[in-house]
């Protein structure tokens, strides 16, 4: 990688975030696809985010990645907010178009792209967890045209989830069923008529734990997704491939939405088998 005069900056912001991939995807990107440009992880204080996205513009930057805790925060110094973005009411790319700052989400967009053969157009889904993550799947797979979404939550998260169900409703006109995550017959109802079903909570990132008991019975077509990728494979994957269930961890999701937000800032596209390869060995 050559440092130069016309060497142009990306980010990612975020506290903490020194043990980040996200230098190592897009370095590599910049590197294989010959843009010069250079990709660091900033540390911030909350206090300093405005002067940070103020930065982007002054220094000429790509633009900047965010994670926690930034993305809400971030989106009143911005000049625009892309579709998806407004819909998860969160932004993890900022991108810089001749110093108009536009806020995107790519992490729906990475997340089903990370499905092998699979679209979620007319499809259902369940998912468990509201998070971040969460809302960024289920805002964009109502943009992809999913046919149902059933979102599992324990009980005293309920009434927190409910208003952004609500305002995700009032956007699209698209109804999100909501239910409790120890209503075990539910659970199995919904489970038995999904297409898709998602942990998108951090259950089993003890690599012990799992977010649903394992007397439930998956059926034989349904695709199954976590988006923890540390471990490689969680108790939760583990259980839905003993079932003889496909099933896909979070990686696929951090790479691919890296690779959009690469093409955002460079109009390049991510040689993503490439460095695949390189996380895997890392991961597995």
């Amino acid at each position: 990688m050559k440092l130069d005069g016309y060497t142009r900056m990306a980010a990612v912001v975020a506290n903490p975030i020194k043990h980040s991939m996200s230098p190592f995807i897009h370095n590599s990107a910049f590197k294989a696809t010959a843009t010069n440009g250079v990709y660091l992880a900033w540390e911030i204080e909350a206090g300093d985010l405005g002067e940070t996205v103020a930065n982007i513009r002054r220094y000429q930057m790509f633009g900047i990645n965010l994670s926690m805790p930034y993305k809400e925060q971030v989106i009143p110094y911005l000049d625009e907010l892309s579709d998806e973005a407004r819909l998860i009411g969160a932004v993890n790319t900022v991108v810089n178009q001749d110093g108009t700052l536009i806020g995107y989400n790519t992490d729906g967009k990475g997340f089903f792209k990370s499905l092998p053969s699979f679209t979620i157009s007319d499809k259902k889904m369940t998912i468990l967890g509201a998070g971040g993550a969460a809302k960024s799947i289920l805002a964009q797979a109502i943009l992809d045209g999913v046919s149902q979404i059933s979102v599992f939550v324990r009980s005293v998260s309920m009434e927190k989830t409910r208003p952004y169900l609500t305002k995700i409703q009032e956007q699209t006109g698209f109804k999100v069923d909501l239910y409790a995550l120890e209503d075990i017959s539910v659970l199995q109802e919904r489970i038995a008529e999904s297409d898709l079903l998602v942990n998108a909570t951090s259950v089993g990132m003890d690599g012990q734990s799992s977010p649903v008991p394992e007397s439930i019975v998956l059926p034989e077509t349904l695709l199954v997704a976590d988006i923890i990728y540390q471990p490689f494979e969680t108790p939760f994957l583990k259980w839905a491939k003993s079932q003889g269930n496909p099933a896909v961890n979070g990686l696929g999701m951090l790479l691919y939405q890296a690779a959009e937000a690469f093409q955002l800032w460079t109009g390049k596209e991510m040689p993503t088998e490439e460095i695949w390869q390189a996380l895997t060995e890392k991961y597995q």
